[in-house]
């Protein structure tokens, strides 16, 4: 038996442990760092609208395509752990399983394939080159807005119900698109947003346990 037909998933600090665009601003060097690092926060715990954030983050950062595979690799080194067997599972279970996410397309796709979620799955930014090849900033989308998940969600048409998973205030806004928000707190508990949430998960066996509990 399942509580859900379909669980919406964001990829950064849940089912990897790191968040992308901060990893990436690291790579780019110290100062790059602190700045990123302190406007992500800032975005996540509510206390900044990401679309205020956003593009100036990536040209702080002016990624390369090289930049972009090592988040790859990344990525999946962070892989959360029991994400892939849960995974597994919701879809042996009949769930429909997407992502939706902030992070850059691109570099989650790879991961998210190792975990057989279907790409036409997977929603997240899509980012744009300069002259000189530099990732510094992006297609137009929703996702780069504080208010864009549910958006995204509800274009989307998913059976019904729909749990979302996440650890962020991006995360908590798609409350007004599912029936059920679990924030998730494997790698970082914001209060803001479990103080908000339907219920808190901190393991993707919990996940599980959850969703396919008759």
């Amino acid at each position: 038996m399942k509580r859900y037909a379909s669980v919406v998933l964001d990829a950064d600090s849940t089912i990897a442990g790191i968040e992308g665009i901060d990893w990436l601003a690291a790579r780019s060097g110290p100062a790059a760092q602190r700045a990123v690092e302190a406007l992500t926060a800032r975005a996540m715990n509510g206390q900044a609208k990401l679309e205020d954030v956003y593009a100036l983050r990536l040209g702080i950062i002016r990624a390369t395509p090289d930049d972009l595979h090592a988040l790859s690799d990344a990525y999946r080194a962070a892989l959360a752990p029991g994400a892939a067997d849960a995974i597994a599972a919701l879809h042996a279970a009949g769930v429909v399983v997407h992502v939706v996410s902030g992070g850059i397309r691109p570099a989650l796709l790879p991961l998210t394939r190792s975990l057989n979620i279907a790409d036409s799955h997977v929603h997240a930014v899509e980012p744009m080159a300069d002259a000189d090849g530099l990732l510094t900033d992006a297609r137009p989308s929703p996702l780069m807005t504080q208010t864009g998940k549910p958006l995204v969600v509800q274009s989307l048409h998913l059976p019904r119900p729909i749990l979302a998973v996440g650890d962020g205030s991006t995360d908590l806004a798609m409350r007004s698109a599912v029936q059920a928000f679990a924030a998730y707190i494997g790698f970082v508990r914001r209060d803001a947003v479990v103080a908000r949430a339907d219920f808190v998960l901190d393991s993707f066996a919990a996940l599980v346990a959850h969703v396919l509990s008759s």
